[in-house]
C-alpha cells in the first residue's frame, strides 16, 4: 500500500476548527469513504490515530487503534508505566471529550503531521469520549492511560491544536536523538536533565 499524503504542520486546515458532521451525512457513502481512507492512512503511516483534517478534510471525525504490533518494542514495564493497552479500531464522529479527575502524566508524543520529531506532552490520565460512529450509532467510551492520550491528541486536531502547542518545548527533538538519548529515562528524569 502506498503511503498516504498526510497534511503537515503549516497547512491551514490543521489550525482551524473542523466542521461538525451534519446528521444527514451519517451513513452516507461519502462519510464511509472518508472513514475508509482515514483507517488506511493511519495503518499505512503507521500511527495509532488520525483526524480528518490530517487528510485535508475539514470534518470532525477521528479514528483510533493501538495494536500489539505498535507496542512490540516496549517492555512490560514500559507498557505498564504508559498505561499502554490494546485499543480496538474505533471511529468517532463529532467527538466530545470530557476530562475525568485531575491526574496527569507526561510522555513523549509524536504526530504524523509533524514527522520526525517528538516531545514530552502532559495529558490527562482519564477521559470520556462521546459521539457516534459513521453510521450514526452512539459511541460512549471511557479511556485511561495511553488510549486517553490518543483521544486527547486526535480531538485536539479537530480544534486546530497540535501537540507542539502543548509540549514541554525543551524536550522537543528529532526522533533518532530522543530514541537514543531520552526514551530509556523516566519523563521526570528527562525533565530534570533538560530543565524542562
Amino acid at each position: 500500500m502506498q503511503k498516504p499524503n498526510i497534511v503537515r504542520a503549516g497547512h491551514p486546515v490543521l489550525r482551524g476548527v473542523a466542521a461538525e458532521v451534519r446528521p444527514e451525512e451519517l451513513g452516507s457513502k461519502d462519510l464511509s469513504h472518508l472513514v475508509k481512507r482515514m483507517v488506511e492512512a493511519m495503518r499505512a503511516a503507521p500511527g495509532v490515530g488520525l483526524a480528518a483534517p490530517q487528510l485535508g478534510v475539514d470534518k470532525r471525525v477521528i479514528v483510533v487503534e493501538d495494536t500489539e504490533k505498535h507496542m512490540s518494542k516496549l517492555s512490560a514495564n514500559e507498557r505498564s508505566a504508559r498505561g499502554r493497552v490494546l485499543l480496538p479500531l474505533m471511529v468517532i464522529v463529532n467527538p466530545v471529550l470530557e476530562v475525568i479527575g485531575t491526574g496527569t502524566a507526561s510522555f513523549f508524543e509524536g504526530c504524523l503531521s509533524v514527522p520526525g520529531y517528538m516531545a514530552l506532552v502532559e495529558r490527562m490520565l482519564e477521559v470520556r469520549v462521546t459521539g457516534t460512529d459513521e453510521k450514526g450509532e452512539a459511541v460512549d467510551v471511557v479511556a485511561t492511560g495511553w488510549p486517553a492520550r490518543i483521544f486527547q491528541h486526535e480531538v485536539d486536531h479537530l480544534d486546530g491544536m497540535l501537540y507542539i502547542d502543548r509540549m514541554l518545548s525543551r524536550t522537543f527533538g528529532a526522533n533518532e536523538e530522543v530514541q537514543q538519548r531520552w526514551l530509556s529515562m523516566s519523563p521526570n528524569e528527562v525533565r530534570e536533565k533538560l530543565d524542562a
